[in-house]
């Protein structure tokens, strides 16, 4: 399995294309990025999988699905963000923006194949009701559940400290120690360096 990472959309997400043979799953999707349809040519894309609905995590779904015919997976639980993106776009001064909407539901425990490769959701809410993580072979994609040295924010629509509180301590930091942790924004952490020096064991 090969990851590539884009940063994308009004507030540079991180994008992670992962492919394995002549297929592919893209986790989050920001914006329909020229670089990530160059990085397609030639692989189907089978899963957009998105870590939670805020509009910088899902603005490119709707074009993304149209040029690739991916099938979009979220939580039920983070359809309401979702449906929040295209007016929170207004308030960008960003007119036009049609509802971003998925295919199916996706939750905890969940196994999603592609190529030889299998991703296993993880039911993660705290930053959003319905957030989700995807691991697969030691690698932890975590939206913006954890980051390096801190914790998504709880102050908007659905968040919750108390819910993240547990998600990050009791699921994430239960996971092998050496598992990579490819955030939603920002630099790749570990499951180790987190818990040593997240601000969220103070």
């Amino acid at each position: 399995m090969n990851i590539k990472t884009f940063i994308a959309g009004p507030i540079e997400a991180n994008n992670y294309l992962l492919t394995d043979n002549d297929e592919a799953v893209l986790i989050d999707c920001s914006e329909v990025k020229p670089e990530i349809l160059k990085e397609l040519d030639g692989k189907k894309l089978k899963y957009i999988l998105l870590t939670h609905g805020h509009f910088d995590h899902v603005l490119g779904v709707n074009g993304m699905r149209e040029k690739t015919k991916a099938k979009v997976l979220i939580n039920k639980n983070d359809v309401p963000r979702m449906e929040e993106s295209a007016s929170i776009m207004k308030t960008f001064g960003i007119q036009g923006i049609k509802t971003p909407t998925a295919d199916n539901f996706i939750n905890d425990g969940d196994i999603i194949k592609f190529g030889n490769t299998e991703i296993k959701a993880i039911s993660t809410p705290g930053h959003t009701e319905g957030g989700m993580c995807y691991l697969v072979d030691g690698k932890l994609f975590s939206g913006d559940t954890l980051f390096k040295g801190t914790v998504g924010r709880c102050d908007l629509a659905g968040g919750d400290f108390k819910k993240i509180c547990r998600s990050v301590k009791d699921i994430l930091f239960k996971l092998d120690e050496n598992t990579t942790v490819y955030t939603g924004h920002g630099p790749e952490t570990t499951i180790k360096y987190e818990k040593m020096y997240n601000e969220i064991i103070s």
